[in-house]
């Protein structure tokens, strides 16, 4: 995953819905347009987090795998 995010949400080792909930907090202190990336364990969040974004009206910048790491990168959206 490539450039630096404005914020980092590390749910390594949490498990649904806890992953989803905690970004939830996060987007919602974050000022529109800005980056979140989220580094997860859990395999539901790859279900999850696009799921959110859709929903609420962010964007899903990016999403990989990486030793075992789920890694999203999100931009808040209005």
């Amino acid at each position: 995953m490539t450039g630096a995010a404005d914020h980092t949400l590390d749910v390594s080792g949490l498990y649904c819905p806890e992953p989803v909930m905690l970004l939830h907090n996060c987007i919602r202190d974050m000022q529109v347009g800005e980056t979140v990336r989220v580094v997860a364990t859990d395999p539901t969040t790859q279900r999850d987090i696009p799921k959110f974004c859709s929903f609420l009206g962010h964007e899903l910048l990016s999403e990989t795998e990486e030793a075992g790491n789920f890694l999203f990168l999100l931009r808040k959206g209005s």
